[in-house]
């Protein structure tokens, strides 16, 4: 048997069991979702498989579902499944990376084929990845969590020591610099790599629902539970649970967490029957989480619970000397993203972002390399003839750059811009107009528009 797993999405039922059943006559393990966003729950960096997925799909489709993965490890081959009219998309799908497709309709041991070969070629990465790691060029991590500095040195020390453990962690650090990463790379590094990593946002949990969210609950547990539904606690059994942003919970909800943590059990909501719960529990805060304690927004006890290991992540006006490497590598990610000549940021450039305060941290650079790539102002440059700025030109900018960042974040589909923004249709489109914004420069196509 081929090692490595095939990840198979399909929202068709009968489709879906059938190529599971083509891939087990192949001799292949592969595993079925009926949608993108439950199998991106079992992807890492260090995912040792392959994902066959349909294009057209409700909610997450196939084009995003790889954007999504290439985000986490670009060289995890995707292999779409494309009908007859999705041809030119498919294309253009292989263009920005995809590593092959199939046509419907399509014989089952040909598409196991294709995946066999595509697992090859994954564990050829995966091996040469390892092989560099042992002739002490950079290894993944590292790749991840850039930096020489002593703060990043150390930090990386201690994940690759946590990482394998089953301890729980707490990761603090300001926003930006990297919290979700540093807890995504200590699941890639444990035993429990293959099972969901589930990233619960405790600040984006609706109050009158996050009992429900997170525990789950029986038919009749409250109006309108008509039947059972498995909490987001419940799905993550035997891999790891991320409370994003803890310090966020409601402190009447911390003392039920504080038991779940303790006893390694939960009872949905309505019933009486205690579920194990094999799981390991990450969280991360934007403040120190004893301030909150202090504050009285945050149970002591549950802070000691969670505080088995603690990491922090710094801020980047901690370790100055990590920014141009680092800038230097999200800008060669943004010229991939964009399909764009790779060009070098000059010395010049590299020396101005090293100087230059990055509250934002890491996402804020991140905005900054994708602005540089797509040929937008230079966020180095001086304002022009060394004259100083006047108010209306610096309110100018800072509206041009919240339109570019907004622009960057939802890739150029313009309906979550304005709604985002309080904007209306027309009024985004003028500004647009306004600041010399060419909305095609952050987008590969008018989908979605």
């Amino acid at each position: 048997m081929t090692p490595g797993r095939v990840l198979v999405v399909d929202d068709d039922a009968d489709l879906l069991g059938s190529i599971l059943q083509s891939m087990k006559l192949a001799g292949l393990a592969a595993q079925g979702f009926g949608g993108g966003l439950e199998a991106l729950e079992h992807i890492s960096g260090g995912f040792d498989g392959v994902v066959v997925t349909d294009i057209r799909m409700p909610d997450l489709d196939g084009m995003s579902l790889m954007t999504r993965i290439r985000e986490i490890d670009p060289a995890i081959p995707v292999i779409l499944i494309t009908g007859h009219g999705d041809v030119p998309l498919a294309v253009r799908a292989m263009r920005e990376g995809a590593h092959d497709f199939i046509e419907k309709p399509f014989s089952g041991a040909h598409l196991a084929s294709l995946a066999a070969r595509a697992l090859d070629f994954r564990q050829l990465v995966l091996d040469n990845r390892r092989l560099r790691a042992v002739a002490g060029q950079a290894d993944d991590l590292e790749t991840r969590l850039v930096g020489r500095s002593a703060a990043m040195v150390d930090l990386r020390r201690r994940i690759r020591t946590i990482g394998p453990t089953d301890a729980d962690v707490l990761i603090e650090g300001p926003t930006g610099a990297g919290k979700d990463l540093v807890a995504r790379t200590l699941h890639d590094l444990s035993p429990r790599r293959d099972r969901p990593f589930v990233a619960i946002a405790c600040s984006a949990l609706p109050a009158t629902m996050i009992e429900s969210e997170l525990f789950g609950h029986d038919p009749g547990a409250f109006p309108g539970a008509i039947r059972a539904r498995m909490g987001r606690f419940e799905h993550a059994r035997g891999g790891t649970i991320l409370l994003d942003d803890i310090g966020a919970m409601p402190i009447d909800l911390q003392a039920r967490l504080l038991r779940v943590i303790e006893e390694r059990m939960m009872t949905p909501m309505g019933s009486n029957s205690p579920i194990p719960l094999d799981v390991r529990f990450m969280a991360t805060s934007r403040t120190p989480l004893d301030h909150e304690v202090e504050a009285g927004r945050f149970r002591p006890d549950l802070l000691y619970r969670l505080n088995v290991v603690s990491l922090r992540v710094p801020a980047l006006a901690e370790r100055p000397e990590d920014v141009p490497a680092l800038f230097d590598r999200l800008l060669a990610e943004a010229h991939a993203r964009h399909r764009l000549p790779d060009r070098p940021p000059s010395p010049d450039l590299l020396a101005e972002m090293a100087r230059r305060d990055w509250p934002g941290n890491v996402r804020e650079l991140r905005n900054a390399a994708e602005r540089v790539a797509l040929g937008l102002a230079d966020p180095a440059a001086a304002p022009a003839g060394g004259a100083a700025p006047t108010l209306a030109d610096l309110m100018a900018e800072h509206e041009r750059r919240i339109l570019i960042d907004a622009l960057i974040r939802h890739r150029g589909v313009l309906k979550p811009v304005y709604e985002t923004l309080g904007l209306s249709r027309k009024t985004l489109y003028d500004k647009l107009v306004r600041h010399g914004i060419d909305k095609t420069r952050f987008v590969g196509s008018d989908e979605g528009m």
